[in-house]
């Protein structure tokens, strides 16, 4: 017995220093982006590998991207891109998923099968066809540019289904007994048992909608309507890039994520758990 005690202790502390070590790993391109925001330019091209820590903490990267780039602005163009690719995706995924996982209509599983596709396919491909969409609809530089790749969501629609899925056939026998039709079987019973996939597609799909790139610089080319990942794509300079304030940039960019999570810390470690999904 205190053989087998002794043996899950070390298999407890191994995997205890694994997770702390992974963890640190994690960690160190953010402690290096916050380092490198208050060196100078000779110390963040350095390749001493020992200088690590600035000698003088200088704050004027920091001055010089607020005086450059309006925060504000580039704040609020995120901000609105995650709200609406969010609320977008989780209704629109609410929808299709329990029509696929719960009813019963001629060429579901044909039309379910396109969503799985639509999934094995690279995005790049869908650039084109959805650039001239919303040129032809005369949406170019607008928040509906940015939000509309993002309005419909196959993985959401497939974790959405699988939620449904999983619900017993009983609540809906209940439902229809007590006289309810399918909408107010899918609003009052059957949506709020899948919160926790709603939970986990609404991050997914944050984070997604904060690190989307090539999109955003194709659609939006006017300065007002920049969002935070393209205004910082442009700081990188063809020659050569000022990384002090590019690093500082990307720190005061993370300051909306770090406030949703700090937030939502808790819905976020239940969506993730409950979909068993990873960032």
């Amino acid at each position: 017995m205190k053989s087998m005690e002794t043996k899950k202790k070390i298999v407890t502390v191994v995997i205890h220093a694994v997770l702390i070590f992974v963890s640190i790993t994690m960690l160190v391109p953010f402690l290096w982006m916050i380092l490198t925001a208050f060196k100078s330019v000779t110390e963040a091209t350095s390749v001493n590998p020992f200088v690590i820590f600035p000698k003088v903490w200088r704050t004027d990267s920091f001055k010089a991207v607020m005086e450059n780039m309006n925060f504000l602005l580039l704040y609020k163009n995120t901000l609105l891109l995650i709200f609406f690719r969010v609320l977008c995706a989780v209704l629109t995924a609410t929808m299709a998923g329990y029509a696929f996982g719960r009813l019963h209509f001629r060429g579901k599983n044909f039309c379910f099968s396109l969503v799985l596709m639509q999934m094995m396919v690279p995005a790049q491909i869908f650039l084109i066809p959805q650039y001239l969409m919303v040129s032809k609809m005369g949406m170019l530089n607008t928040i509906f540019a940015l939000v509309f790749p993002g309005m419909v969501t196959a993985f959401g629609t497939f974790l959405l289904r699988q939620g449904y899925m999983g619900l017993p056939n009983d609540l809906e026998e209940a439902a229809r007994l007590d006289g309810c039709n399918i909408g107010q079987t899918f609003l009052y019973i059957m949506a709020p048992l899948t919160r926790s996939s709603m939970v986990a597609l609404g991050i997914f799909t944050a984070v997604f909608a904060f690190k989307d790139l090539m999109w955003p610089m194709i659609v939006n080319t006017d300065k007002d309507m920049l969002v935070l990942s393209s205004a910082l794509a442009k700081m990188q300079g063809q020659y050569a890039s000022k990384f002090p304030e590019l690093m500082a940039a990307s720190l005061i960019a993370c300051i909306p994520m770090i406030i949703i999570y700090a937030i939502f810390q808790k819905q976020f470690i239940e969506g993730i758990a409950t979909s068993g999904g990873k960032l």
